[in-house]
């Protein structure tokens, strides 16, 4: 039988947002916030020449920085100020978070509530700066070397001085990006970081369809291939759906106590998601994957293929290519790996055990205390292999088709999971301040009669 708030939270509708004000104003804040981020990623490099963009776009056309212009928009294509988008920062958290599980000074700051989670957050934001201008460096010395083969010079004037201030722009450009992912959360609606990801992502979507249907106009792509890709990604979304939504229950009883009725125990679940990490480990193992691809991809521009190192370079970067053997092992074996270590952070086991132990209550044939954690372990171990098998198929499945099928542009499971992922919690997000306002509403309705019976 549904609960109250269950009622409550199905009998929502759109009419409710001209009462909401608060809610109006967080939408609204996001809104503004997500258009600033896109005005930003048309904002040049200085001392880039626009011309040899193009040119930068087709050298690169069906690499591995594919992914990473998908990600922020198109920037990457532009080499705007917001090229390396907020995959440093995420790199860096990472590291942070990697680092606080192998230290235990780390740990015992983490452990130290507010003020160790803000010094935390400052050393990711040193990692965010550090990281960036390696990328950065490596960058710059890359688009020197562009064109130079063709004739064709991307830097006005290259030098040092392009490059101090290439990497000068791009740290601006990424820091303030994280600065307005972190307004978001505060101040709008849903998480900022995975909100600006997802608007890289959905600002190429028309790129996207429009290459997909061009495809099927010129004949690049017959009509089989068109429905299929379009067949595969409605059953994408819908498979995605599902199993974000999956639960394993596990009951909890509670010592019975007195009412009306006699006595009564009370019952509860602890839900625990098939996907406990979410889109995490796509992001984690992506970044990660992606900064030393970055440097190799720029520095292949400008070394020669006669050298012992000009040769490494080249058949690194014709190894990890979209779809090839070794990227997709490595891509999925991060997302594994983070899987289980993401879900680890997110779910304690020992202290989720110890909270219902104090509370009194226990798993129906499971002793309280260490046969409890054990038991929670176990479970959570078991629908883990479930969910990263799942991320991994998600993320892994259109890298193949399109390397198999030779589709003509870039189609990824990991861009879908973002946006499906990133779209489920910020609806909720909003239904959640809708209905904490339905109920504010009856709140002062009941106060007025309370004070008028007086």
């Amino acid at each position: 039988m549904a609960s109250a708030a269950d009622s409550m939270a199905q009998g929502l509708s759109l009419s409710k947002f001209a009462q909401a004000t608060d809610l109006k104003k967080r939408l609204w804040f996001t809104i503004g916030v997500l258009i600033v981020f896109r005005m930003l990623s048309y904002v040049p490099l200085p001392g880039v020449d626009p011309t040899a963009l193009g040119l930068l776009s087709q050298q690169t056309q069906g690499g591995v920085l594919d992914f990473f212009n998908a990600f922020s928009g198109g920037s990457l294509s532009r080499m705007s100020l917001t090229a390396l988008g907020v995959m440093p920062y995420i790199t860096a958290s990472i590291v942070v978070q990697l680092a606080t599980s192998l230290s235990p000074t780390l740990a015992a700051i983490k452990k130290d509530g507010e003020s160790g989670r803000k010094r935390l957050n400052q050393y990711t934001r040193y990692g965010t700066v550090a990281l960036t201008a390696v990328q950065g460096y490596f960058i710059a010395v890359g688009l020197e070397a562009l064109g130079a083969s063709q004739g064709v010079q991307a830097i006005v004037e290259p030098g040092m001085m392009f490059r101090v201030g290439a990497v000068i722009s791009l740290i601006g450009g990424t820091m303030f990006l994280m600065w307005l992912g972190e307004q978001i959360t505060a101040r709008g609606i849903g998480n900022g970081m995975s909100l600006i990801i997802m608007a890289g992502i959905v600002a190429s979507l028309p790129t996207t369809l429009y290459n997909l249907f061009e495809g099927g106009r010129s004949g690049s792509l017959d009509a089989v291939k068109m429905f299929g890709i379009i067949v595969a990604v409605v059953g994408l979304i819908l498979f995605i759906c599902f199993m974000e939504r999956a639960q394993r229950r596990i009951l909890i009883q509670y010592p019975k106590r007195q009412t009306q009725r006699g006595m009564q125990a009370d019952r509860s679940h602890l839900p625990l998601k098939i996907n406990t990490a979410g889109v995490i480990p796509p992001i984690f193992a992506s970044s990660l994957l992606l900064m030393p691809l970055t440097i190799s991809q720029f520095a292949g521009q400008r070394v020669a293929g006669e050298s012992q190192w000009g040769d490494f370079i080249i058949t690194l970067n014709q190894y990890l290519q979209h779809g090839s053997p070794v990227y997709m092992a490595l891509y999925g074996a991060g997302i594994i790996f983070f899987s289980f270590f993401y879900t680890a952070v997110v779910f304690n086991p020992e202290e989720t055990a110890d909270n219902l132990k104090r509370y009194g209550g226990f798993v129906p044939g499971i002793r309280p205390g260490k046969n409890t954690e054990t038991y929670f372990d176990y479970v959570l171990t078991r629908i883990t292999v479930i969910g990263a098998g799942y991320l991994t198929i998600i993320c892994l499945l259109p890298e193949y088709l399109v390397s198999a099928l030779s589709i003509p542009f870039y189609l990824g499971g990991t861009s879908l999971l973002i946006v499906v992922n990133v779209t489920m919690d910020t609806v909720t997000q909003i239904q959640s301040h809708l209905l904490a306002h339905q109920y504010g509403d009856l709140i002062k309705k009941a106060k007025l009669k309370g004070g008028r019976l007086r």
